[in-house]
């Protein structure tokens, strides 16, 4: 029998309704979220507290207490939580152990900074249980690289918090010789109120040079621009296209950097960014180190290497381009603000940070970006 027309109306327009709700709503895959306002946390000094975390892979107990006493020797204190070294499989615990602890670093008013003790896998796993509006109301000092990557680009997008793409602390204040004097010069650089007491224009530039062991930075493309820094390892950044933390590179500086990656897999990655639009319409790119795996693993990869691939994606480009900048799974690894804007002078081979990407503990200003 069939349904009285004021019904099939209302049934109708109840349709119509649910739909545009399910393909506005902001976990659909692949979906942009609007920029939430930028949030600058605050900068360490000694004294602050920093917590360890294990967000992905099981952290080496050896290497994870050498940094502790790093940091205390340096005047922080230093919170463990108790079962900081649990183990499930490659993971450092399930998924949901994992989330929860790096929520009560957020939610914690003692805690200033947070510290993933190394990447290895499983950040991914958990970026839909943390809670996004909690970490906007309780901005914070973030670091790590490599799997870390998938929480810089996911709460920098969902929160506007600045975030800093740095060397895990078990690969620099957890190793024997301590952090590269490149590495270590621009992590401290970047995150110390003492950095910014004293001067009178925001930001800094970035030297790479003067270091034996650091290759020159290599220009692809002329040009000089500005935006937003985005980016991290490149296997994360392909990982998460068609979620709903998917990487936004409109506008931006993306920078890229990975380890153990035959050429075809990084050519694989970069046309999986290009084919989603990703390469098109950046404001520039830093192209980092990808350290190679033996050919002994594969010797069939062919004769291309990952700076080859990097060219045929990269060097007809309308933007500045850099390449072999420090940054990746190398010891002179450099900090990177993620969502810190930057100026990028191909034909000058520089970088600029232009504004502070922290406040300074005593600012009366809000901790949103000025």
């Amino acid at each position: 029998m069939p349904l009285p027309f004021h019904l099939t109306v209302a049934l109708f327009a109840l349709l119509t309704v649910t739909l545009a709700a399910c393909a506005q709503t902001p976990d659909a895959p692949g979906m942009n979220h609007a920029t939430p306002a930028l949030i600058k946390p605050k900068a360490l000094q000694p004294g602050d507290t920093i917590m360890f975390v294990a967000p992905a892979g099981d952290l080496n107990r050896e290497r994870t207490e050498l940094a502790i006493k790093t940091l205390r020797d340096l005047g922080y204190e230093v919170r463990v939580p108790d079962d900081l070294y649990r183990k499930l499989s490659y993971l450092a615990g399930d998924d949901e152990t994992r989330a929860a602890e790096l929520m009560r670093a957020f939610t914690d008013p003692e805690v200033d900074a947070v510290f993933p003790g190394t990447g290895g896998y499983g950040v991914t796993r958990m970026l839909d249980l943390l809670d996004y509006d909690v970490i906007a109301e309780n901005p914070k000092i973030l670091i790590g690289f490599s799997d870390i990557t998938a929480l810089h680009i996911a709460i920098h997008q969902r929160t506007g918090l600045v975030t800093f793409h740095t060397p895990n602390p078990l690969w620099g204040l957890g190793s024997d010789n301590g952090l590269h004097p490149l590495a270590g010069k621009y992590f401290w650089r970047t995150l110390l109120a003492s950095e910014y007491e004293d001067t009178e224009t925001p930001g800094f530039a970035y030297d790479f040079t003067g270091y034996d062991d650091v290759e020159p930075v290599v220009k692809l493309t002329s040009g000089k621009a500005t935006g937003r820094m985005i980016g991290g390892n490149l296997s994360l950044v392909a990982a998460m296209m068609g979620t709903p933390f998917e990487i936004e590179t409109e506008g931006k500086i993306l920078f890229l950097e990975d380890v153990g990656e035959a050429p075809y897999r990084v050519d694989r990655m970069l046309r999986q960014l290009e084919s989603g639009g990703k390469l098109d319409n950046l404001a520039g790119a830093v192209m980092g180190y990808f350290t190679r795996r033996s050919r002994d693993d594969d010797p069939d990869e062919g004769e291309w290497t990952q700076d080859d691939i990097i060219r045929q994606y990269f060097e007809d480009r309308d933007y500045p381009v850099l390449m072999r900048v420090p940054v990746g799974h190398v010891r002179w690894n450099t900090t990177f603000p993620v969502g810190g804007l930057v100026e990028i002078d191909a034909d000058a081979g520089t970088l600029k940070l232009l504004e502070d990407p922290v406040t300074l503990p005593d600012d009366n200003a809000p901790s949103v970006g000025r």
